[in-house]
C-alpha cells in the first residue's frame, strides 16, 4: 500500500472526522412506572423488564 508524499493539512484531517462524533442514546419508557430507561434493560427505578418483575430495584439510604 502506498504511503503518502506530503503530509496533509490540519483543516483536511479536521474536515474528515467532522463527523466521528459519539451519538445520543435512545432511551425508552418504562411500562410499569414510566421512568426513562435505556432499552432492552431493566428499569433501574422499580426493576421491570416489559410486564415482569426482574430484580428488585435500588434504593439508597443515607446513613448518618
Amino acid at each position: 500500500m502506498g504511503n503518502p508524499k506530503r503530509r496533509h493539512s490540519h483543516t483536511r484531517g479536521a474536515k474528515r472526522r467532522t463527523n466521528y462524533k459519539l451519538a445520543v442514546p435512545g432511551l425508552s419508557r418504562c411500562k410499569q412506572c414510566g421512568a426513562a430507561k435505556w432499552p432492552h434493560r431493566a428499569c433501574a427505578n422499580c426493576g421491570a423488564y416489559g410486564s415482569l418483575k426482574i430484580v428488585q430495584a435500588i434504593t439508597s439510604k443515607k446513613e448518618d
